[in-house]
């Protein structure tokens, strides 16, 4: 009985709060029909904030899977002072409202900033424009890839890597032939939290962006100033775009167990 209790509250919590939002966003999308939503995705300024959205996921996607296995090779292999202050920092942005991040890069780079007058005054302009987007979501989204290789790697051990150094494997040798291979799955997931996360970020890029249509706007900026504008089929689509795209990258991680699981049932 306590099995079956326990399977219905957990079924009934999933359903209101992971699975009702989803479908009713898709609802109020669809409201009017197929056609009339689609067709709101033509919308210029909704091409660009896909577009900016796209690219600032790839920029953060590249830079920090890069980052995050050089710092999860530096925090497994070697013992250092300030290892375990490192620890600290890397998961920082996971502590600190993304907000009070975007507020940071406004008091560095804005114009009244610590840096931002004699930048625009060279020409770079970083707040309310798209570095300062790209900044803003490196940040919410470099612990990652980070938290997600740390426990396997250190799981790992440093033998194989030895091994290697001893027949003569350099750095960048031994990083792709010996410690990658055995850690690909933890970095699959990782790289798609990023993912998920650099979609959807809001907070840091709404406080460092300016809210500039067809510049500056991502898709979760983009959704809000529809919905503030009574565009709410737009708004809807926009977000029902947003969330298969994020939900998707997200259900991938599941992929590398599903075909492990079926390759062992096979065997």
């Amino acid at each position: 009985m306590k099995k079956y209790l326990l399977w219905a509250v957990t079924w009934g919590l999933i359903g209101i709060v992971l699975l009702m939002p989803p479908a009713v966003v898709v609802v109020e999308a669809l409201k009017n029909g197929l056609g009339p939503a689609l067709e709101t995705l033509k919308d210029p300024d909704g091409i660009a904030a896909i577009w900016l959205t796209l690219e600032v996921s790839l920029v953060s996607i590249s830079v920090n899977t890069i980052f995050g296995v050089l710092a999860a090779w530096l925090l497994t292999k070697y013992r250092f002072p300030g290892r375990s202050a490192l620890l600290v920092l890397v998961e920082l942005p996971l502590s600190i409202s993304p907000v009070v991040s975007g507020l940071v890069w406004l008091l560095l780079f804005g114009a009244q900033g610590w840096w931002g007058p004699s930048l625009e005054a060279a020409g770079i302009h970083i707040a309310f424009a798209v570095p300062g987007i790209m900044l803003a979501t490196l940040f919410v989204t470099l612990p990652y890839v980070v938290r997600t290789l740390v426990p396997l790697m250190e799981q790992q051990g440093c033998d194989a890597e030895e091994a290697a150094m001893l027949a003569g494997a350099n750095f960048w040798q031994i990083l792709w032939h010996v410690t990658l291979p055995g850690a690909r799955v933890a970095l699959f997931s990782g790289i798609l939290l990023t993912t998920a996360r650099a979609m959807g970020e809001f907070g840091a890029v709404s406080v460092v962006s300016g809210h500039i249509p067809g510049l500056t706007e991502t898709m979760p900026l983009h959704i809000e100033s529809l919905y503030n504008g009574y565009q709410t089929v737009a708004a809807f689509t926009m977000a029902t775009l947003l969330a298969a795209m994020a939900m998707s990258a997200v259900l991938l991680r599941s992929a590398p167990e599903w075909i492990a699981r079926r390759r062992g049932a096979q065997a």
